[in-house]
């Protein structure tokens, strides 16, 4: 699989891309920045380690070669302040989103081509690529609570002394202030997480809130996220590449599940070659269902604010 990705000298992609590197999945890697120095010296800096790596092709390009590239990745973006939620982001990223959006639609894109988004505000700008491109939405993806939902599995193991691997926990809804915990499926090792000594009411708010927090917390020390989000990236990007139909919490185009309609949102989803496959509809408790609702009636009156 051949894989651009759009934002190549930013932190984020350039993470992203080290990720892919190291994953060995994808054939080709393409940089692409609007700093095209940047691009090529990051291209440049990968491919001095593909030896130790895999066998990939990595080189610098432009817009044009996205017309022959499986997969597009959109990491291009201002980036978030301490003090500024996701969504705040909006008003100062559309345009520029827009712009990117033009240029690969002008380049032309394969017919059976995935674009990932992982700009924030990822579940704005997702739908955004749903309308503008062109492609079938399922084709169209954003990053969601991927993201969350790996720090969320972190904290947890790291808090309880297990295995981050064995930790099974999800977070849904809006990649912002309205993201909600899904308690009632959590598990260590398929064992109820319910049932694990220490977890508590007290203690699930705790986590959860420093889940919540936790993108401003790395802002406010280094700088900005980018290995955490790079691992998150390759994982999409992966399950893609080798149609492994894993359940991934990405942002899609949700038309019926949980009651939610024409909006981009992050539920449990099968993601494989072709994108998203469907959407499953799992139990939640009313407390969790009514949560998530309430975070995708967010997003569609934020979206509904964008001329």
């Amino acid at each position: 699989m051949k894989v651009a990705i759009i934002g190549a000298g930013g932190r984020v992609g350039s993470n992203a891309a080290f990720a892919l590197q190291c994953s060995g999945v994808v054939s080709e890697i393409v940089c692409l920045d609007v700093n095209q120095a940047m691009a090529e010296g990051e291209a440049l800096d990968l491919l001095h380690g593909a030896p130790l790596c895999g066998d990939q092709i990595i080189r610098a390009g432009t817009y044009a070669d996205c017309a022959d590239m499986d997969c597009i990745v959109i990491t291009a973006g201002l980036r978030r302040k301490p003090d500024e939620s996701r969504l705040d982001l909006i008003n100062r990223n559309v345009s520029l989103f827009r712009n990117i959006l033009g240029e690969i639609k002008n380049a032309g894109l394969k017919r059976d081509a995935i674009v990932l988004v992982v700009s924030n505000p990822v579940d704005i700008l997702t739908q955004l690529a749903v309308e503008f491109l062109g492609l079938p939405a399922q084709q169209v993806l954003g990053l969601g609570t991927v993201l969350d939902t790996s720090r969320f599995r972190a904290l947890i193991a790291d808090s309880l002394g297990v295995a981050p691997t064995q930790v099974d926990a999800l977070i849904l809804g809006e990649h912002g202030d309205s993201m909600l915990p899904v308690w009632s499926s959590a598990t260590i090792a398929g064992l109820p997480l319910a049932k694990f000594k220490n977890v508590t009411p007290s203690w699930q708010n705790q986590i959860f809130e420093r889940t919540k927090k936790s993108g401003a917390e790395v802002i406010s020390r280094k700088g900005g996220a980018g290995w955490a989000v790079g691992t998150s990236v390759r994982a999409v990007v992966d399950a893609i590449a080798l149609d492994r139909k894993c359940i991934l919490p990405v942002s899609s185009l949700v038309d019926g599940p949980y009651g939610i309609r024409g909006v981009c949102i992050s539920v449990p989803t099968v993601v494989g070659r072709a994108g998203v496959i469907r959407h499953l509809e799992i139990e939640l408790w009313p407390k969790e269902m009514s949560a998530l609702q309430a975070s995708a009636a967010n997003l569609k009156n934020t979206r509904a604010t964008i001329k």
